[in-house]
């Protein structure tokens, strides 16, 4: 039996393990491609503002975080997500892989959408910066 080092060095370079899942009746590492994170600055309404990373906001009570992205323009634009009322729980496994199906995690790609960033949040791995 391999071990957790073991089966965490067998993803190919530029690939991270989110997990494990079965394949032909085995359990095998869930290789995926690692995300480049690009701590970009930028402009945004006349403010220097850091790309990609995922605040809490403050100024709108209807959404928890907010983040700034370029869009396929190269605009920046503010995407706002997430309840304030609610809860992450993404420490449980349960209602991480839960949330992650219900929300078809890994079909989204665009960075333009709050479900994207919803789903950046709910990986095991995710931190929240204030």
């Amino acid at each position: 039996m391999k071990t957790y080092i073991e089966f965490r060095e067998a993803c190919w370079k530029g690939y991270k393990q989110i997990g494990m899942k079965k394949k032909g009746g085995k359990k095998v590492p869930n290789c995926v491609p690692e995300e480049e994170e690009i701590d970009e600055e930028s402009e945004y309404k006349g403010r220097k503002v850091k790309l990609n990373k995922p605040i809490r906001t403050s100024e709108n009570p209807n959404k928890k975080f907010k983040v700034y992205v370029k869009n396929a323009k190269g605009k920046v634009v503010v995407v706002r997500f997430g309840d304030p009322n609610m809860e992450i729980k993404r420490d449980d496994p349960a209602r991480r892989k839960a949330f992650r199906a219900r929300h078809s995690c890994d079909d989204k790609k665009d960075k333009t959408t709050p479900g994207y960033w919803s789903c950046i949040q709910w990986r095991a791995d995710a931190k929240v910066e204030s």
